[in-house]
């Protein structure tokens, strides 16, 4: 019998100074059994970094053909194209197609995947945006979730500032350049 996905409940103060976003969120996400803790997080941070008007998440890996998360303007047409991990250039292409900005949240070597993708052949490559998160801070982040977690973030210059609890953790979101 096959496991099914497991669901998430995040309550999220976000206060975004980058972009001017001040939210009281509730993320419910589905976790299918072979993402792991890093990509889900992945996933619900990159939600909150890009959020706006018309976001949402798609069902994840439950979903391969579509963003992870998906900005549409209200007549459904695609704005963003937000995917995490490392998509590969054909998927990427695709995207950048589909959509007018394409953006990669990367939980693991975002320098390798930049390095893969600059030889690859993919419409707009200039365009794409590609950010890499931390690691071992989402790896920290991890051990501490439950299946209702609630905590605050702040953004300020791509710095993130995610308080649980009584605890603050900080991290870095960096833009890694495609074209040399």
């Amino acid at each position: 019998m096959a496991l099914g996905d497991t669901i998430y409940v995040f309550d999220i103060e976000l206060a975004n100074s980058d972009s001017s976003v001040y939210e009281s969120l509730r993320v419910r996400v589905a976790r299918h059994p072979s993402e792991t803790p890093e990509h889900m997080l992945t996933r619900v941070l990159a939600y909150c970094l890009e959020y706006t008007e018309g976001i949402a998440l798609s069902n994840g890996l439950s979903e391969p053909h579509e963003p992870a998360i998906a900005v549409r303007d209200l007549t459904g047409v695609l704005k963003a194209w937000i995917d995490v991990g490392a998509p590969d250039a054909m998927r990427l292409h695709r995207a950048s197609k589909a959509a007018p900005r394409v953006a990669v949240y990367a939980h693991k070597d975002a320098l390798q995947l930049a390095a893969r993708l600059r030889g690859e052949r993919i419409h707009r490559i200039e365009a794409l945006e590609l950010y890499a998160m931390d690691f071992d801070w989402l790896a920290d982040l991890a051990q501490r979730l439950q299946r209702r977690t609630q905590f605050t973030l702040t953004v300020s210059e791509q710095h993130l500032y995610l308080s649980l609890g009584e605890e603050t953790l900080s991290a870095v979101v960096n833009r890694i350049p495609l074209r040399q």
